[in-house]
């Protein structure tokens, strides 16, 4: 993947989680980073350019980095724990939804 196609990705992902998790919770995007007041605590989620990946940091599942995979469309966590998606709205009690443009 390029530098301008992961940009691009991140950057349509941070905008979808800040629209759809701003319907359960405080959610305030700044540059590359989403900031995400709930109930149980603060998650952070960021990207992260020089690894091609998104962070997050959650209260409840600790430090997670996550790998765009093209063949589903979904970012993976690097460690096997499922993908970003299914984590957040989990974690966060939120229907969320994104397609890779």
């Amino acid at each position: 993947m390029s530098d301008s196609s992961f940009e691009s990705l991140a950057d349509s992902l941070l905008e979808a989680l800040e629209e759809g998790l701003g319907e359960v919770a405080d959610a305030e995007l700044q540059g590359s980073v989403l900031t995400v007041e709930g109930d149980d605590g603060t998650w952070i989620i960021n990207k992260h350019a020089p690894t091609r990946q998104i962070w997050l940091s959650s209260p409840k599942s600790g430090a997670r980095h996550y790998t765009f995979e093209e063949g589903t469309g979904l970012w993976r966590d690097t460690r096997g724990k499922g993908d970003l998606m299914t984590t957040l709205a989990g974690e966060l009690g939120a229907t969320l939804a994104w397609q890779p443009e």
